[in-house]
């Protein structure tokens, strides 16, 4: 039966699923290449049935009071005039007031904080080699001593590397949609609150995300370019890359620029999606980004996430930790809502980085009219919103409880082999 279940990556994913999986009476190991759970990061949003998860964790509060609260997003020209704008909830149909969006490093030092106790974790290293066997996983680290395991999984984002490591190279399952994200903190916050205040251009967008509980507002700079090829460790390469891309900006870019050159918490990344025909193979699974990332700037990831790792644990408990079983019923459960999910998060780049003018003006009327649609204007956001909320929770807790009610829970057995 399977007891212990090695997991890469502790951002988002990882953590949530070793949450859950030593809820369940498994024994969850979380391995992270970093030193310590990464702070800071640019906003991120907690949507549909991901609140759910988040609930039943126990971490609402928490997130609720973390909430930043984003009231406003205005784009202006070049001059810094106001061309469109609106208020968020005038996007929202239904949704109002009940997802959450939370700086990033807030959530994952809420669930690394809600799981320490519970959960091994090792940082400052990673998986090296993994070799399945009938009885378990042989895995070899970067730094550590080999361990053998029941399961691997990786949840450790978009250049996973359990899912180069088990299904193969990135390029068989990395979709770009044609745009480039550069996010880091800058000092001047222009007077904002609350606020995104953004400029287009044909092609890209820069702009400054202001929200509550943050000293520092996020700047972003992003871009649409055929494939580039970059070292992904090499962060001057890919601050020059950003340089080259804005070098006859006008606005406040010539500022955001000087300030990414100095960024401490400098981020870039290709706005990609990864589709994969499967997420499981043998004693091993990807769950989140890792297996189906829906593209920065989609706001759907963090929600795929922690309902990828709620149903992936569930499914184990709910086969008494046979993956054979629990595997398959993992994909049948998240095909759809990542299928779902992924479709609306391939229309968010044309919205936000429109390729040429005509473009920018229609996207400036229809930001400037939805508000007076009422009704009517879940006709424009009301598929996103549908997407989020596509599944439905089991409740996988309380089949445990039926299951064994009257005897102890299963004794989480040691099969590290150090």
């Amino acid at each position: 039966m399977t007891r212990t279940i090695l997991i890469s990556g502790a951002s988002i994913a990882g953590p949530a699923l070793a949450y859950w999986l030593h809820r369940h009476g498994f024994r969850p190991v979380v391995v992270e290449r970093a030193a310590t759970v990464r702070g800071n990061g640019y906003p991120i949003d907690i949507r549909g049935t991901a609140v759910d998860v988040v609930d039943r964790m126990g971490v609402l509060p928490q997130l609720r009071a973390a909430h930043v609260d984003t009231q406003r997003i205005t784009f202006v020209d070049a001059s810094g005039r106001r061309t469109a704008g609106m208020n968020i909830d005038d996007m929202m149909s239904t949704t109002a007031g009940h997802d959450i969006e939370v700086p990033r490093g807030e959530l994952t030092s809420v669930l690394y904080e809600h799981t320490r106790n519970d959960v091994e974790y090792v940082f400052d290293d990673s998986i090296s080699t993994i070799e399945q066997r009938d009885d378990g996983v042989h895995v070899t680290f970067r730094r550590g001593r080999p361990r053998t395991v029941d399961l691997v999984v990786g949840a450790d984002g978009l250049h996973s590397n359990v899912r180069r490591l088990v299904f193969g190279p990135e390029r068989e399952f990395r979709h770009d949609l044609g745009f480039y994200f550069a996010g880091f903190s800058i000092d001047d916050a222009l007077g904002l609150s609350h606020e995104v205040m953004a400029h287009n251009t044909p092609g890209r967008l820069a702009g400054w995300y202001a929200v509550g509980g943050q000293d520092r507002p996020t700047a972003m700079l992003a871009f649409a370019a055929p494939e580039l090829h970059y070292d992904h460790t090499d962060l001057d390469q890919q601050r020059d890359l950003v340089a080259r891309a804005f070098a006859d900006g006008g606005w406040e870019i010539p500022r955001l620029v000087a300030a990414m050159r100095t960024a401490d918490d400098f981020f870039f990344d290709s706005v990609s999606q990864i589709r994969m025909p499967r997420w499981t193979a043998g004693r091993a699974a990807v769950v989140g980004d890792a297996g189906y990332a829906p593209a920065l700037l989609s706001g759907q990831g963090t929600s795929l996430a922690l309902v990828g790792a709620y149903v992936l644990a569930g499914e184990l408990a709910a086969a008494g930790g046979d993956h054979g079983v629990a595997f398959p019923a993992y994909e049948r459960e998240m095909r759809d809502f990542v299928e779902r999910g992924q479709k609306i998060a391939r229309t968010g780049g044309a919205a936000l980085i429109p390729r040429t003018r005509a473009r920018i003006w229609l996207r400036d009327r229809i930001v400037s009219v939805l508000p007076r649609l009422g009704p009517a204007k879940a006709l424009v956001t009301g598929g996103a919103e549908r997407a989020t909320r596509s599944i439905e929770l089991r409740d996988y807790a309380r089949d445990d409880r039926r299951e064994n009610r009257g005897s102890a829970p299963p004794r989480a057995e040691n099969r590290i082999s150090q």
